[in-house]
């Protein structure tokens, strides 16, 4: 007699006798529908994907902890950076952007870097790249850019005139798009890259003081990055290269582990800044605000079932714990709604009680019902309605979000400074001679599939803007001419 823990049973528990044979009307059948565990199996096995992720849908993950290193606690009250030497459960989710979930992890694209704190005032998810800017920086214009990453509607192959004629159009994608055709642009691991928190965003200390942060990753492993070559033979002979690399990584007790540094800039100085401090496609110079260590994250456990962690882990910029607020950074305001829309729909409204997304704080809310509640439901009071008198959850005016001053006419206006140049030629002018060379070359080759040749001299005319010979090392790799 088989031991009990190790029967096959249906999802009701019941002990299934026969798993070779379905149950048919004789030998030759047909078979009945009276053989519920057939009809289980083929039904749940047809509902085994949730759909994946819109972008970011290929990625791996692992479990880990935050310490502190240096206590900042007079800029931020957030429990999880209150001491030094205090350690935060974690748990990250490396990714690339714009495949799909079986598509190779060495193309070049940037890398989603999100990391969710399992922290004692609720769950502070920083959703990030492993790049400090991004394409655009208003969220109305993310849908028309991930279009243009994804398949073309009539061939389904990817479509590299959609792709750069976005991209000529939106002048403020020069910086991402120059830091993504470097030697950055295919990293070597998810272990060998730094992570950013790309955004602004608001610290507030104990005493309702507030200052604007950005959060750096530093990695402790060297930054490395991919060879174009090789990186295409990689995707061909094993496309799940970085997912293979982290968890063998973790599985031998190699620990990767990253410093997080934030770069603190004074309230006041956003008014003055010589660019807009909350544009995400703009960079705050470290010579301005410095670096400053905060503390150290390493990950040190694999997950134990991928979809049940890595695919059902979800995170939103909207997570935010007391001492952590969002800025005026007009993309990240659009995120605060469409990750957390994006979650109730791939996963369902309740995807927070599932336990990789599930607080380690206590929820107290008045949120109810809805598909696969498995949590109790939240309790047997009625009162979960609020303003109540009869014993339920009340707000908490301690807690209230700094407030900060806003004007001007309601209207769909843009940011004021449109300085696009500046910066990536600034980027282009850091870069060795080598490194130069392969970012034409790379350039060269990505846009050079572009039948319209006015996109290609719209765009060549950007990098020329950055950078002359930057410009006109593009023009010449393409045959073509600097426009006048």
């Amino acid at each position: 007699m088989s031991n009990d823990k190790n029967k096959l049973t249906t999802s009701t528990g019941a002990p299934v006798g026969d798993n070779q044979n379905s149950m048919t009307a004789g030998s030759r059948g047909p078979a009945l529908i009276q053989d519920v565990h057939l009809l289980e199996k083929l039904a749940h096995f047809n509902r085994e994907r949730v759909p994946e992720r819109v972008v970011h849908a290929k990625g791996a993950g692992a479990h880990g902890y935050f310490e502190v290193t240096n206590d900042l606690s007079q800029y931020t009250k957030a429990n999880l950076f209150s001491a030094i030497g205090k350690r935060t459960p974690m748990f990250i989710r490396f990714s690339t952007v714009a495949g799909e979930l079986g598509s190779a992890d060495t193309v070049r694209d940037p890398r989603g870097f999100a990391v969710k704190f399992y922290t004692e005032e609720g769950n502070y998810d920083l959703v990030g790249n492993n790049t400090p800017v991004f394409f655009i920086r208003d969220a109305i214009k993310f849908p028309d850019f991930i279009h243009t990453q994804k398949r073309h509607p009539q061939t389904h192959l990817k479509n590299p005139n959609a792709v750069w004629d976005f991209w000529a159009l939106s002048p403020e994608s020069l910086h991402q798009v120059t830091i993504l055709m470097s030697d950055r642009g295919i990293p070597a691991t998810f272990r060998h890259m730094h992570g950013f928190g790309s955004h602004t965003f608001k610290w507030v200390n104990a005493e309702g003081q507030a200052v604007w942060v950005k959060y750096h990753f530093k990695t402790e492993q060297g930054v490395k990055n991919l060879d174009v070559d090789l990186a295409a033979k990689l995707a061909g002979e094993n496309p799940d290269y970085h997912t293979e690399d982290l968890f063998n990584a973790i599985d031998k007790g190699d620990f990767p582990a990253w410093k997080l540094c934030v770069q603190i800039m004074p309230i006041e100085d956003a008014d003055t800044y010589r660019f807009d401090p909350f544009d995400v496609t703009k960079v705050w110079s470290q010579k301005d605000y410095p670096l400053i260590e905060l503390g150290r994250m390493v990950l040190n456990k694999n997950p134990e079932n991928y979809f049940a962690e890595v695919e059902q882990a979800t995170f939103s910029p909207g997570s935010f714990v007391p001492g952590i607020e969002a800025s005026p950074d007009k993309m990240l305001q659009g995120r605060l709604f469409a990750y957390g829309d994006a979650h109730r729909y791939r996963v369902g409204a309740n995807h927070n009680t599932l336990p990789i997304n599930r607080p380690i704080a206590e929820v107290n809310n008045n949120q109810r019902d809805g598909a696969m509640r498995a949590d109790g439901n939240s309790s047997t009071s009625p009162a979960y309605y609020e303003p109540n008198s009869l014993g339920g959850a009340t707000e908490s005016a301690v807690d209230k979000s700094a407030p900060f001053e806003v004007s001007g006419m309601a209207d769909s206006v843009g940011y004021d400074h449109d300085d696009h140049y500046t910066q990536p030629g600034d980027l282009y002018r850091l870069l060795s001679e080598d490194e130069r060379t392969r970012l034409v070359a790379n350039i060269v080759g990505a846009i050079s599939p572009v039948e319209n040749v006015e996109i290609k001299l719209l765009q060549i005319g950007h990098w020329y803007k950055a950078d002359p010979e930057f410009g006109s090392r593009i023009a010449e790799g393409l045959g073509l001419s600097v426009p006048e």
